[in-house]
């Protein structure tokens, strides 16, 4: 058998990460090019992450050169799988002390939109880019997530492809709605073993009956978002949406809440702020019920639009007979729903910055295999970042095990701290960051894959809800 050559190494511990994957590629341009394409992802860069970038010739004339026409080739031509390098990715971060998921994070459904011009692009067409907030020419992509309070990556995703790609539009059987889509993300993680406490998703989830409804089928909990009007059927002159009962239950002020609770939220800089959460019980929406809905917001008496939640969940209320029958679901007082929906901030906060930082929107290809590969390929530097980085940056201690709901203790999911508690990491590289040579000049892509993970920990989520008074 011939000999493997040994491709040109990258730095530090962006080699020790690249190794683990050498044995998916069979051709050493293959094996190079995987590790200058991470290289140009997490090299900090003034300018967009294209091809003629991450190969370091000009945007112009050096498409043309050997270093980008062997990227072009990398993504488009070269015959590796890019799911296999996916799996690995995984595999790495679930057999990592410090990434591995539990079942007190959650998994996160959402959605990014990038604009592209004209009509050869696969996927790309006239349609709602949500992170831009209009209807523009663009690719649109559907991620899941797994998240808690102290790390977050990326699990998956897939293109949504407009119907007009559809010889038969919305009624081909290969069309796939957003929804559609999220259903089966979720359903690659349940059948993968991927443990979490609850799908957590914005309100265009979290209004559709359909996706509700095979979340329970799939025996998992969910914590989603509904819309301000969200209502119901109700006979004239009874309550009929979350804001009626929101503006119903009470409230003076914060010495006389009326139905009100307050919940203490301390985010990672040590500041605290006063959230105030109501538990619905009118219509549909009952501790009591198969669906239980809350409204959580800073300001009860204003109900201001971009400081509250209206959520619904199917976890079962602490104490209810559903708490007590249901084998599947794990009880959650009202603070836990709030934790849970608070992780989705990794998604507003961090997610779509790291995206912009590491290219993820600045492909050049056409193709629907050359996009997935780009799109693995951030994934990959992502998880790099937490990989080799991770345990140099103080993340703070485990998730508390304890929640108090009116002096009680909420015992969901109170299991995991003495385990999250003793956790190490599995492996550790040889050496970090710092340890990358200064004399090469992709150095800096280790040092700056630290400054992303720092800037991700300074904008994450909040510290789980400790009390709810």
């Amino acid at each position: 058998m011939t000999k493997r050559l040994p491709a040109p190494p990258a730095p530090g511990p962006l080699e020790d990460f690249a190794e683990r994957f050498d044995d998916l590629f069979g051709a050493r341009a293959q094996r190079e090019s995987f590790r200058r394409y991470l290289e140009g992802l997490l090299l900090p860069a003034e300018r967009n992450k294209t091809l003629t970038a991450l190969a370091n010739t000009e945007p112009v004339d050096g498409a043309q050169h050997r270093e980008a026409q062997s990227l072009q080739w990398f993504l488009s031509e070269s015959g590796w799988d890019a799911r296999e390098v996916d799996e690995r990715r995984l595999e790495l971060l679930f057999g990592d002390g410090r990434t591995a998921p539990n079942n007190e994070g959650v998994l996160v459904i959402d959605e990014h939109g990038d604009r592209k011009w004209g009509k050869k692009t696969a996927h790309v067409g006239k349609q709602w880019l949500g992170n831009i907030g209009k209807t523009d020419n663009g690719v649109v992509s559907v991620s899941s997530l797994w998240a808690e309070e102290g790390v977050y990556y990326p699990l998956a995703v897939e293109p949504y492809t407009p119907a007009h790609h559809f010889e038969g539009g919305r009624s081909d059987d290969a069309f796939r709605t957003k929804l559609e889509i999220a259903r089966q993300l979720v359903e690659r993680s349940v059948d993968g073993g991927v443990p979490f406490r609850a799908v957590v998703a914005d309100s265009f989830y979290g209004e559709d009956e359909e996706f509700r409804q095979a979340l329970s089928k799939f025996g998992v909990g969910y914590v989603l978002a509904l819309k301000e009007s969200h209502s119901w059927w109700h006979r004239e002159g009874t309550i009929g949406a979350l804001w009626e009962a929101a503006e119903a239950a009470g409230w003076e002020n914060a010495e006389d809440p009326g139905q009100w609770r307050k919940v203490i939220r301390t985010f990672r800089d040590g500041h605290q702020e006063s959230w105030w959460a109501l538990e619905v019980e009118v219509g549909p929406y009952s501790p009591k019920k198969a669906r239980r809905a809350l409204v959580v917001t800073t300001d009860p008496e204003r109900l201001p639009r971009l400081g509250t939640w209206y959520l619904v969940t199917n976890l079962p209320a602490p104490g209810s007979q559903r708490a007590r029958e249901s084998d599947a679901l794990a009880e959650a007082s009202v603070a836990e729903v709030v934790r849970l929906y608070g992780l989705r901030m990794w998604v507003e906060q961090s997610y779509k910055q790291v995206k912009h930082a590491l290219g993820w929107s600045d492909y050049q290809v056409r193709s629907d295999t050359a996009i997935r590969r780009h799109w693995q390929m951030v994934f990959c530097a992502f998880s790099f970042c937490w990989w080799a980085c991770g345990e140099e940056l103080d993340l703070g201690d485990p998730p508390g095990a304890v929640l108090e709901a009116d002096g009680e203790q909420d015992p969901a999911a109170s299991e995991v701290k003495e385990a999250r508690g003793k956790k190490g990491r599995a492996s550790s590289p040889a050496f970090m960051a710092a340890g990358a040579e200064a004399g090469k000049g992709v150095a800096g892509a280790v040092r700056n894959a630290h400054e992303i993970l720092e800037g991700v920990h300074r904008q994450g989520s909040t510290r789980r809800v400790e009390s709810i008074a």
